[in-house]
């Protein structure tokens, strides 16, 4: 009853579900025991994503994981998630098999990730975040093998992720003992309404915005925009001359548009 009188309090406009049945199933897991994990890569949809879901779910039915990208992501992400995440809540590193990082991958396959064959996301987040899950859900059978995988993807920021189903059965990781959802909570909200989110709970976001970035994760995206490239170079110039050098090395850049991040940026290594 009082998850149900929880979700009937939602406002309108920061509906999590994109439909009564979506929503009925979410209930009915939740009172089932199912587990609900936030994939948290230290932004601001993941964090709003957090404050949200956190009212929702009690706290021994979630766990947040974050795969860990060293270097290459944004400094103190893993301290600004511990910060602003419910310290009553389990929160694990989903580390890559293989141990190595972007630059080590690029360097052995000669070319960067692109948009349509974004290997990097496979590689260093989804491929290590559901073995962890996997692992998680067999230590712990109160969870009946029933999860809801929640990521902070939203409509607003690409026609491709505009295209993803906010809530689905994943026929891929649903298994004989375990049924997977996918839930994008926040897919219909726009940016203003995410840190609104956040500063309605009384957090701050992840530094790296008030210094000029729109997205954190990766500091060098191949999905960066020019001011954001720019902003990285700015911030992070060891890390920097790295990424130039490894065009320089390969002869392949970084940038889908084929030019060379000096020419991006505006700013030599």
């Amino acid at each position: 009853m009082q998850l149900t009188l929880a979700l009937s309090q939602i406002p309108p406009e920061k509906r999590l579900f994109p439909n009564e049945e979506a929503r009925s199933i979410f209930v009915s897991l939740i009172e089932r025991g199912a587990l609900v994990v936030l994939n948290h890569s230290g932004g601001k949809d993941s964090q709003a994503m957090t404050v949200h879901v956190s009212r929702l779910v009690p706290p021994d039915q979630l766990l947040i994981v974050h795969a860990p990208l060293g270097e290459m992501e944004w400094p103190r992400t893993l301290s600004h998630i511990r910060a602003t995440a419910p310290s009553d809540v389990p929160f694990i590193l989903a580390h890559t098999a293989q141990g190595k990082s972007l630059l080590d991958r690029v360097a052995e396959r000669g070319m960067w990730p692109d948009p349509a064959r974004r290997w990097c996301t496979a590689d260093f987040k989804r491929t290590p975040i559901e073995r962890e899950i996997r692992r998680y859900l067999k230590a712990h059978p109160q969870h009946h093998g029933l999860v809801i995988s929640a990521m902070g993807l939203r409509a607003q920021e690409s026609p491709g992720r505009a295209r993803r189903t906010p809530w689905s059965l994943s026929t891929r990781n649903s298994r004989a003992g375990r049924r997977w959802y996918d839930w994008l909570p926040l897919h219909t909200h726009t940016t203003e309404e995410v840190f609104d989110t956040i500063r309605a709970a009384g957090q701050e976001p992840h530094w790296a915005y008030s210094c000029g970035a729109t997205r954190v994760s990766c500091v060098f995206c191949i999905m960066g925009s020019q001011a954001d490239l720019h902003t990285g170079a700015r911030l992070n110039p060891e890390l920097y001359r790295r990424y130039v050098a490894l065009e320089r090395r390969i002869a392949h850049t970084l940038s889908p548009s084929r030019r060379p991040l000096p020419e991006i940026t505006g700013i030599a290594p």
